[in-house]
């Protein structure tokens, strides 16, 4: 299998879904602006995405596809089929639990992830009755990342990557022609997350179907014993949970911080962070997803070459891609605010508001896709202690950074985003550190003249695209069209920059093919 045409089939396909996003986010902005009501859907919606980052994508794909990867390389068909069976009846068991004590407990939630709203009684009812639709959306989006962990395990990778885009499907849908008919339309969109759950896992059914894995209910194996499999997961998922907790505890930590600052606050963060996702998602999370798997594999074979050219591999691709976005987003932050979401209600200060934020951002987007990549080297190994001791560290320090930045340089909430930014970066380094210092992970040649060829390409870019991007207020006066065709165009010229010195420097496609045996 070529990984490189893996990760362009993976990054279209999150490409697709991303585009539809920013169509989703660009209606909301314009339908319901960054006040009262956007911040209690934001908040609604954050917290079952929370959920589901830590318990599916998160902890749980940590835990099982190294897993799986071991069972399919050796054991049989019928061994590993068993083995998704019982973790997806044990899973589903569980997620009803969660999900039941989830939405009885609402107000409690609210109170603890954003306390600020309580003094706005109206606000915290709003958020507690939108996050009751919302909650059973975890139950879905977890059954879909188990499925999409045994899809990808099995080389369909661009099935699960093309599953958000139901999501962003149901929630368009639902601002264009259902929102009219709620008496408050926000719940239009509450409900849409509910559906949009249930439409991705509908999706990837018939696909586990056709490669002969489509889950039983099954709790134990046929002679009645506990599945060895099931247990090393649970055993590994401990420590996975807290690990990933980390990274999302910080994010709770700022949404609480977010509570208490200016209305909009909440709702800036949010749209800045919406930009910060496209390339953390077409690049980060596509690349971690047909790293683990092959990793595990060489892991599993004791091919520790292959093991560290892989990660070598991903860590050059990272740069080369990350890089240039992150450059681009600071650069064009106001043009793209104003492209994307400076419509209807969203005014003139939301689209300087989320600006700041965007350029705090974008410090972290290159240590944030790092992690993605960084970390796998060690979930593959079924080393899960290291990157939890340093998670536990990185959020100390950010939120250390958060009370810096925030009521000592009163950034206000650009200083949540660039502490969360800077703390990926200090995250990866020590990711990083630890796979060099255990050997694990070595250097290939060239590093130190691919990064100043590199340097050089990002320079040329960035200038182009901060003389060619011109003032904001003439960003503000443009139609819509107007923009849109200017964004592209930046888009499509920065990217030309980029790629032309990249290519006069000596860079090629063909020295980044990467083949592996599945």
């Amino acid at each position: 299998m070529n990984l490189l045409n893996a990760l362009a089939k993976v990054g279209s396909m999150t490409f697709i879904s991303r585009i539809l996003g920013f169509v989703r986010d660009t209606l909301i902005a314009r339908v319901f602006g960054a006040g009262m009501v956007s911040d209690a859907f934001i908040v609604a919606f954050k917290i079952p995405n929370l959920l589901r980052r830590i318990s599916a994508e998160g902890a749980f794909s940590q835990a099982f596809v190294p897993i799986l990867a071991e069972y399919k390389s050796q054991r049989s068909l019928a061994e590993t089929h068993g083995l998704i069976n019982r973790v997806a009846t044990w899973m589903g068991l569980i997620l009803v639990g969660v999900t039941v004590l989830g939405m009885l407990a609402a107000p409690f939630i609210v109170t603890l992830i954003a306390p600020g709203f309580g003094a706005d009684q109206a606000k915290m009812q709003l958020t507690v009755e939108l996050l009751r639709i919302t909650f059973p959306y975890i139950f879905f989006i977890s059954l879909v990342s188990m499925a999409g962990g045994v899809l990808n395990t099995y080389n369909k990778f661009g099935i699960p990557a093309f599953t958000p885009v139901w999501l962003n499907v149901s929630m368009i849908g639902a601002v264009l022609f259902f929102a009219d008919y709620f008496a408050e339309p926000i719940k239009a969109l509450a409900w849409a997350v509910f559906f949009g759950g249930f439409l991705q896992l509908m999706f990837q059914i018939p696909f586990l179907k056709q490669i002969g894995l489509l889950p039983r209910f099954e709790l134990k194996r046929p002679d009645g014993s506990t599945d060895e499999g099931v247990k090393r997961i649970l055993r590994l998922m401990g420590p996975a949970v807290l690990g990933v907790s980390v990274a999302q505890i910080s994010l709770i930590i700022n949404t609480i911080f977010a509570s208490f600052l200016v209305t909009g606050s909440v709702s800036w963060l949010y749209y800045a962070d919406r930009l910060m996702e496209f390339p953390s998602g077409v690049l980060g999370v596509a690349l971690g997803t047909i790293l683990l798997p092959s990793l595990a594999k060489a892991y599993a074979s004791q091919d520790h070459h292959e093991y560290s050219q892989l990660l070598d591999w991903g860590l050059r691709l990272t740069f080369i891609l990350a890089a240039p976005a992150a450059v681009a987003l600071a650069v064009l932050s106001a043009p793209l605010v104003v492209a994307l979401f400076h419509y209807g209600k969203f005014t003139a200060l939301d689209v300087l508001m989320t600006q700041q934020a965007l350029i705090a951002y974008s410090v972290g987007l290159l240590g944030l896709i790092l992690v993605k990549i960084l970390a796998p080297g060690f979930y593959a190994r079924q080393n899960i202690k290291t990157p939890v001791k340093i998670g536990v560290f990185t959020l100390v320090m950010t939120q250390l950074m958060n009370l810096l930045f925030v009521f000592v340089l009163d950034l206000n909430h650009a200083g949540l985003a660039l502490a969360i930014g800077l703390g990926a970066c200090l995250n990866a380094a020590l990711l990083y550190y630890h796979l060099r210092k255990a050997g694990v992970y070595r250097l290939q040649s060239g590093w130190w003249v691919f990064l100043f060829k590199l340097s050089l390409a990002l320079l040329a870019m960035a200038l182009v695209l901060y003389y060619a991007k011109g003032d904001t207020q003439i960003w503000l006066q443009f139609s819509i069209m107007q923009r849109l065709l200017a964004i592209s165009g930046l888009v499509a010229l920065g990217s030309a920059t980029y790629f032309a010195s990249l290519f006069l420097l000596g860079f090629r496609p063909r020295d980044y093919i990467r083949r592996v045996v599945h």
